[in-house]
């Protein structure tokens, strides 16, 4: 799928058991050493293909996912970029996965409920949500990958399997707007507007730097749809009124 204009993620091959960096995983992932090039083509109909654009790897990363029967698996996520497009984030400040992580364990009984590795701010997850909104804050626009947040929408804890994968279920924050939002006192309306809640005085947002007129920019279909249960509980929660206050 496309996390952006430049980037492609894609999923590598492997129908049961983890996915290992062998075969034409290995392959993708050093075509530039090895001198080969990478196509993207897109199935038009049966039988005939359209040529979309030349690819290269730039990173990759391990995440959690079931195989064809179903079994909780380590699969690996590739991220492709057109060729020649910049990519505002170097590889090592997010690390590339070219084995599996010390920290990867099987999971647990209790723990197959959720799938723990795709939790934000680890592995595939955050660099595709990193990727969707192109290495910047959705709200300030601020864009050092190091700091930023990549935060579920609807929350973790109560979400589906798929909706932790979701990367529309994903908002990448700087940490003051990632804390609010994941705590209700501030959501968004469908526009992208921001709604301050009412438990805030004005005075005190405007010490964290939120001034009232802030707006998300590129909310999609799909982003609405998680953004319309956040803004559910913000409402059940912050005592808001029904109308933004002016910041002053």
């Amino acid at each position: 799928m496309w996390e952006n204009d430049n980037v492609f993620s894609y999923t590598g091959e492997g129908q049961s058991g983890d996915m290992e960096f062998t075969r034409g995983n290995l392959a993708l992932r050093d075509h530039l050493k090895e001198g080969k090039r990478v196509f993207l083509f897109q199935q038009s109909r049966r039988g005939h293909v359209h040529f979309i654009a030349e690819m290269t790897f730039f990173d990759s990363d391990y995440y959690e996912t079931h195989d064809s029967i179903g079994n909780v698996r380590r699969g690996i996520k590739f991220f492709l970029k057109r060729k020649d497009a910049v990519i505002p984030y170097e590889l090592n400040e997010l690390t590339l996965a070219t084995e599996p992580s010390i920290d990867y364990l099987a999971p647990t009984i209790t723990e197959r409920s959720g799938l723990v590795l795709s939790r934000v701010g680890q592995g595939a997850y955050r660099k595709s949500i990193i990727n969707r909104w192109e290495n910047k804050c959705a709200v300030t626009s601020f864009n050092d990958a190091r700091i930023l947040i990549a935060s579920h929408i609807h929350p973790w804890k109560q979400a589906s399997d798929d909706e932790r994968l979701d990367v529309n279920n994903g908002i990448l924050l700087s940490p003051t707007y990632d804390a609010l939002f994941d705590r209700h006192l501030i959501t968004f309306e469908k526009s992208g507007k921001i709604i301050l809640s009412e438990t805030i005085t004005n005075s005190d947002f405007l010490k964290l730097g939120v001034h009232g007129k802030e707006r998300v920019a590129k909310l999609n279909s799909d982003n609405l749809v998680y953004l319309e249960r956040h803004q559910a509980v913000f409402h059940s929660n912050s005592g808001f009124k029904g109308a933004n206050r002016p910041a002053t």
